[in-house]
């Protein structure tokens, strides 16, 4: 079974749940700004736009383009699951998560130093990338009207970031050895201050928005991160409803670590749509 085949049957699984609810009736009644308790599952079509340089111990790395230089294709759908609380009145939390994975086999068009290893053009490489993500946030409702809402917002993606590059035949047709297996990997904390809003238009719909920017140095990682979400919400019934949104998240990292030296550039962005459960 091929990795995409794996990722829709995990996005078909993770939707069940909402197709069923939806096929039970619930009475409509007004939403509000703010849920005290609500659950989204969702499918999240992807774009991962990623740079990277791995230094060796004496030499420093070539800046890697995954998609173009080793065939790595961000484009995918994956499952994503989110919750949010707010046990005072004017205090939420929030937590998501999601990973992807792919793999690729390509022949390079120039020479790439990686981690110390130089793979020559014209040489066969298999790579592989795997990427998980744990969102947290934490917003202040600062502003919280019956049709409004409006706050202060704390968020913190933590990626969880790990490439792998083999040589399978060298420019000259040779197997490749494990002299040139590389495996780099690094844990990068994406931290924004910025703000939320939530506005009800209408008796069933919910519009939200929320952005935020920071720069800081953690965990032997310099960076600096922008993050933007908007998007809409429909509830044709009490409890339960579908979400529209898009993301976006950009980090530039320089990172001094024992498993990663160099730099990530690093861009999370797509459509996210799916069930959302609330009360």
């Amino acid at each position: 079974m091929s990795s995409s085949q794996r990722r829709s049957g995990a996005v078909g699984r993770l939707l069940m749940p909402a197709v069923l609810l939806s096929a039970t009736s619930f009475p409509a009644l007004a939403v509000e700004p703010l849920d005290t308790f609500s659950i989204r599952i969702a499918g999240y079509v992807s774009k991962f736009d990623t740079e990277l340089r791995a230094d060796g111990e004496t030499l420093r790395g070539t800046n890697v383009d995954l998609e173009r230089d080793l065939g790595l294709d961000g484009d995918s759908t994956i499952g994503l699951i989110s919750a949010s609380w707010r046990p005072l009145e004017n205090h939420e939390f929030g937590v998501a998560y999601y990973q992807d994975s792919f793999n690729s086999r390509r022949t390079l068009s120039r020479d790439i130093n990686f981690d110390g290893a130089v793979y020559p053009a014209s040489a066969t490489v298999r790579s592989e990338y795997n990427l998980d993500a744990y969102e947290l946030n934490y917003n202040w409702w600062v502003a919280n009207n019956d049709t409004w809402a409006l706050g202060p917002r704390l968020g913190l993606v933590w990626y969880k970031v790990e490439l792998d590059l083999r040589l399978e035949l060298d420019a000259g047709g040779n197997q490749g050895g494990a002299d040139f297996d590389r495996q780099v990997s690094a844990d990068v904390p994406a931290p924004t201050i910025g703000a939320s809003w939530r506005w009800v238009p209408a008796d069933d719909w919910r519009i939200y928005a929320e952005a935020g920017y920071f720069t800081a140095k953690i965990n032997d990682i310099d960076a600096d991160v922008t993050f933007a979400r908007g998007g809409v919400e429909w509830f044709p019934w009490e409890s339960f409803g579908f979400m529209l949104d898009y993301t976006f998240n950009n980090i530039d990292a320089d990172a001094e670590a024992s498993r990663f030296d160099g730099r990530l550039e690093f861009q999370d962005s797509g459509i996210r749509l799916g069930g959302v459960y609330r009360f």
